[in-house]
């Protein structure tokens, strides 16, 4: 089994609700947001075009429905690329439109007391707002 490495990204206090911080894996960028005290990591490029995804916005997404009938569901928990609004799930990385096909990668993150930390296979970090 690969080991996994421990890659601290900031304070906990650097990274409140509604912020977002870029660390950059020797070169492969992870994107870290905290949604309302939700963390989560990401791949920081679209598979499309690649566009930072940590440029994107936040939001929920129209649901599969009924003709004429509009509903709206995973608030807060869509990434959309700002380039062509792309949808990924920000807890799974699949893309809402083939979410067979089409996928970001996730990373685990958590805080360990005072610190938000990532891990992944990826080694060494540089931290950048």
């Amino acid at each position: 089994m690969d080991k996994m490495n421990r890659i601290v990204v900031c304070l906990a206090d650097e990274l409140q609700p509604g912020q977002r911080k870029v660390v950059d894996m020797n070169g492969y960028p992870i994107s870290v947001f905290n949604v309302e005290e939700r963390l989560y990591a990401i791949q920081d490029l679209c598979p499309h075009m690649g566009a930072s995804l940590s440029c994107g916005n936040i939001a929920g997404t129209m649901m599969p429905s009924d003709p004429h009938q509009y509903l709206y569901g995973y608030e807060n928990e869509i990434i959309r690329c700002p380039l062509h609004n792309w949808e990924f799930s920000l807890k799974t990385g699949s893309s809402l439109s083939c979410p067979d096909r089409i996928k970001i990668k996730t990373f685990q993150v958590v805080q360990e007391e005072n610190l938000i930390v990532v891990y992944t296979k990826i080694g060494g970090s540089k931290t950048k707002s």
